[in-house]
Order: C-alpha cells, then sequence, then structure tokens
C-alpha cells in the first residue's frame, strides 16, 4: 500500500487536536468560575498591567497539578499547543506536566530544556515562571550551562529575567549560591519590582542555608539595593535587625 503522508498528517493532527480538548476538558471540569475575578486581579490582568490579556478559567494550582501529572507524557506538540493558549491555565498545566516529565524521564532532560528555552513566549506571568523554572531550568544548570542563565538574564526580557534568577533557587538549594549572587547583584535595582522581589526572595532563600552569606552581603550592599528588594530578603529577621539594615538605605 502507498504511504499518503498527507493523510497521515491529517491524522495526526486530530489526534493531537482531540488530546488537547481533552486536557482543556478536564481543566474546565475542575474550574471555579467565582475565583475569576480574584485570580485576574491578583495577577494583574489590566490594562498597562504586565499580565493586560491573560485569560483565567478559575482553577486552583493543586487541581492543575492533579490534572497535569496525568498528562507528562503526552506528545510535545499537545504541550505546545497548551503552552499556546490563551487561557492561563492552560499554559500552567502545560508547565506542570514538563515539570513532572523533566522529573520521570531523564532521557528527554535536554529536549525538555530546549523546548523550555525555544518556548518562553508562553511563560509569561510570574507563577508560571516560579512553578517551573526552578525545576527544568534550575536544575539543569545545577553544574553546569550557567550560560543559559546569563543569555536569560541578558534577554532584556522582564519574564526570561525572572526565569534566570528563580532557576537559581535550585543552584542554593544544592548549596551552590554563586550564580544567584552575581545575577541578585547584577538586578539588585532593577526597574520592574517583580525582578527586585524575586532579588530578595532569592537571598532570604540563602540565607536560609547560610545566614552568614546572607547577611555580609546585606551589609555591604543594603544602602544601594532596591527597598523592594531589601524589604523581602529581610522579612524573616527580627524587627529591631529589619530596622537596622532599612536604616543603611541612602
Amino acid at each position: 500500500m502507498r504511504f499518503d503522508k498527507r493523510k497521515y498528517l491529517c491524522e495526526k493532527f486530530a489526534i493531537m487536536k482531540e488530546a488537547t480538548q481533552k486536557w482543556q476538558s478536564q481543566l474546565a471540569e475542575v474550574a471555579r468560575p467565582e475565583k475569576i475575578a480574584v485570580l485576574s486581579s491578583f495577577f494583574k490582568t489590566g490594562k498597562g498591567e504586565y499580565g493586560e490579556g491573560d485569560v483565567f478559567i478559575g482553577v486552583t494550582v493543586p487541581d492543575n497539578r492533579a490534572v497535569a501529572k496525568r498528562k507528562f507524557d503526552q506528545p510535545m506538540e499537545v504541550i505546545k499547543e497548551m503552552l499556546e493558549s490563551q487561557v492561563h491555565e492552560h499554559r500552567l498545566s502545560a508547565l506542570l506536566a514538563l515539570v513532572e516529565r523533566y522529573r520521570k524521564i531523564k532521557s528527554e532532560r535536554e529536549e525538555i530544556v530546549r523546548f523550555y528555552l525555544a518556548n518562553t513566549a508562553g511563560i509569561n506571568n510570574w507563577d508560571l515562571v516560579d512553578l517551573s523554572a526552578p525545576k527544568i531550568i534550575g536544575e539543569y544548570t545545577i553544574d553546569r550551562h550557567h550560560e543559559i542563565l546569563m543569555r536569560l538574564a541578558e534577554s532584556g526580557n522582564l519574564w526570561e529575567t525572572r526565569i534566570a534568577i528563580v532557576a537559581t533557587l535550585a543552584h542554593i538549594r544544592a548549596g551552590k549560591p554563586e550564580i544567584a549572587f552575581e545575577l541578585i547583584d547584577r538586578f539588585k535595582n532593577h526597574e520592574h519590582d517583580l525582578i527586585q522581589k524575586v532579588s530578595g526572595w532569592m537571598l532570604r532563600e540563602i540565607g536560609k542555608k547560610n545566614r552568614s552569606l546572607m547577611m555580609d552581603y546585606l551589609e555591604a550592599n543594603a544602602p544601594t539595593m532596591a527597598r523592594t528588594t531589601l524589604r523581602y530578603a529581610i522579612e524573616h529577621l527580627d524587627k529591631d535587625e529589619r530596622m537596622r539594615l532599612m536604616s543603611l538605605r541612602k
């Protein structure tokens, strides 16, 4: 029988489309419409805000993760279509499935990293970054490929910069905070509060592993770092220590 490439491609497209629609339907089944307004406000979807135009259907992260864990072995074409959806929870589900896939299928890790880096356009809100970057880009770059982090950090794209910084959470937890310090230092006065906040968060995480490292950095840099960065870094310190460090700012 002669191979019909066109027919094969049409059948493959139909299968992928059905798989995507089934995934989206399963998310719709656990959606809570009453949460849409709260989520839309929380993730700044208004005109001129960083999440402008993002669409929510009201799926909580635990419910989304439960669905996504069953989808980790879907074809990459399906995951890509989910990641290109206008619906926020569809994109999050795709990323949560990728995290699960990265954890379970070691032979595909390089492919998953390449896919992630090629599709950052869909990773465009802080929760999408924070719930995926440490477990994929962070884990992948702990002992190698730091140039990936630097390329993301220097891209000029808000979300790629956040991906680079948040990915260092995996390094910090592995006791290797050097690249985290480098990025924190570079962006401690970034104009956007989402980068200031995450820089402070990473400093706080360094402090959990090694308080003296964090304190040495703060003593040297508190006078010149953004107020938000400093405030996030010190929020777990006692009141007197917080007030003292804040007073160092020029």
